[in-house]
């Protein structure tokens, strides 16, 4: 494609990459990517995603801002307070990057609903705040053989790794084969989280996102990468596809979405 004069002198730090140039920019343009949760992690993931100028992100999220997001989501503000936060990322987006569009979906994920969402988009980053909703999305994106870039965080902890099932890697089962029970799971309000460590692995996944975009290797896809904010160390674990995985193993069980339900809020207060 033609680059106006004004995205040149935008985009020109990417356009001098090696691993970018024109080409890469122009990939970028045309990308679209779905986005699970306009909270601690998507508020950083979208801010990227559109100073980069990926041309398409669809944001899930039903949840509307509250004052208590402001110590992390930095997508927000106290001039949306009380508006959905998918109308919130359309503003912010808007503010900058003219070339990128915003498709609000203010929903509730399910086994109906996520389906369709999947087919309009290249490339899943999951920033939810449930174990519900992290195994729907993995399996959703194993089924419609898209890849998933997911992230999580709590306390001081941040996990991320990137799935691509399609392409022989391990999905999210292989690594945590199943949800803890539900009276198990932390919240933000129960234990906390600094701020700070939502912006780093927001932003860790923004890199992946556009690494996959841009097919620059290596690919984070087969490792786990753990992030400790108070020991300020990062360490990355081999995982390889597990046999005895429900869903992606060669006995695999689960072969459609019937088994789950509704889920909770995708963007609850812990991200």
């Amino acid at each position: 494609m033609d680059f106006t004069e004004a995205q040149i002198q935008r985009y020109a730090r990417h356009i001098v990459l090696p691993e970018v140039g024109g080409v890469g920019q122009t990939r970028l343009l045309k990308a679209r990517v779905l986005v699970i949760g306009a909270g601690g992690l998507g508020s950083p993931l979208i801010l990227y995603l559109a100073a980069a100028g990926v041309g398409t992100l669809g944001v899930v999220d039903d949840d509307t801002v509250d004052l208590s997001n402001l110590q992390r989501q930095v997508l927000h503000s106290g001039e949306t307070l009380g508006i959905p936060k998918v109308e919130s990322a359309m503003r912010a987006v808007s503010n900058i990057n003219p070339d990128v569009r915003v498709i609000p979906h203010r929903l509730r994920l399910d086994a109906g609903t996520i389906a369709p969402l999947l087919a309009n988009y290249d490339i899943v980053c999951d920033g939810s705040d449930n174990f519900a909703t992290r195994f729907l999305v993995n399996d959703a994106c194993h089924f419609a053989r898209k890849t998933l870039v997911s992230a999580a965080v709590l306390r001081f902890d941040g996990q991320l790794s990137v799935y691509k099932t399609h392409a022989g890697g391990p999905c999210y089962r292989c690594v945590f084969p199943e949800p803890p029970p539900a009276d198990d799971e932390p919240t933000c309000g129960d234990a906390g989280i600094l701020g700070a460590v939502a912006g780093v692995m927001g932003a860790l996944q923004a890199t992946e996102t556009l690494k996959e975009i841009l097919g620059i290797t290596p690919s984070l896809a087969g490792r786990l990468l753990i992030h400790d904010a108070k020991a300020m160390t990062f360490r990355t674990v081999t995982v390889r596809p597990a046999a005895t995985c429900p869903l992606c193993g060669p006995a695999a069980t689960i072969s459609d979405l019937s088994a789950h339900g509704p889920t909770t809020n995708v963007n609850g207060p812990h991200r």
